[in-house]
């Protein structure tokens, strides 16, 4: 029964968060002719750490047979009055609907692979993780894990954008429970033919989350403090 209930679930869970009726503003990004390198930097950095990598998992790893599959979404709070030079109708938020995939390697690593489309826009992104459990955390002491990441903004023309990451993050399980927290890094690099600009900006970012387990289900709650801030959820399988 639980096989047959859980694809179901999942699959009900994605097609609400693609639903077009959830997200009513025109999203679409476009980089006008004219703008000036300053809007162009603000923009793409604040793009950039919206669209940076979310963790959503503690520091322990998954084990050489943990895969962790699920979706997820992430909102993030944009500025309106900035967003409109590049937004025909820019919503108060962005939400980003995402597929998410982790699968659990030896020596404590685990690799990861995301893809997310913003219903009502062209905004689509892929990204990865390569995360190394330098301590895998027992009964008595926290896991510490070393992550590096990647994303790439995909489907806008006049602008090409990516962000790398680097971040450290601390979790310890309590029951079904697991709390983590991190501190990291964006490099956020853009650039437009079109206009002829481009801009590289690192940023700071911290992160605080829980991850509830109640096998095979997983859910997941984080939220990421920097210049923009966001608040993201997740339904996993585990197995």
């Amino acid at each position: 029964m639980i096989k047959k209930i859980i694809p179901s679930l999942l699959s009900l869970i994605l097609l609400l968060l693609t639903s077009g009726y959830l997200f009513a503003a025109d999203a679409n990004i476009n980089i006008p002719l004219g703008i000036g390198q300053s809007e162009f930097n603000t923009v793409t950095e604040e793009l950039g750490l919206s669209v940076a990598y979310v963790p959503l998992a503690p520091a322990e790893n998954l084990g050489i047979t943990g895969i962790d599959v699920g979706v997820e979404f992430t909102a993030v709070d944009i500025d309106e009055d900035l967003f409109r030079g590049v937004m025909s109708d820019p919503p108060g938020q962005l939400v980003f609907p995402r597929l998410h995939i982790q699968k659990g390697l030896p020596f404590g690593i685990d690799l990861g692979a995301i893809y997310s489309r913003v219903p009502n826009s062209n905004i689509s992104l892929a990204g990865g993780e390569i995360k190394w459990a330098i301590l895998t955390g027992t009964a008595a002491t926290p896991a510490l894990a070393l992550r590096a990441s990647y994303t790439r903004l995909i489907g806008i023309s006049s602008l090409d954008l990516e962000t790398f990451g680097a971040d450290l993050s601390i979790s310890k399980g309590i029951l079904f429970l697991t709390p983590y927290a991190g501190i990291g890094q964006v490099l956020i690099k853009a650039s437009s033919d079109l206009v002829g600009l481009e801009d590289t900006a690192s940023k700071t970012r911290g992160f605080l989350g829980l991850k509830a387990s109640l096998l095979p289900l997983s859910i997941v709650g984080e939220y990421d403090i920097s210049e923009v801030s966001s608040f993201s959820l997740r339904l996993n399988i585990s197995f």
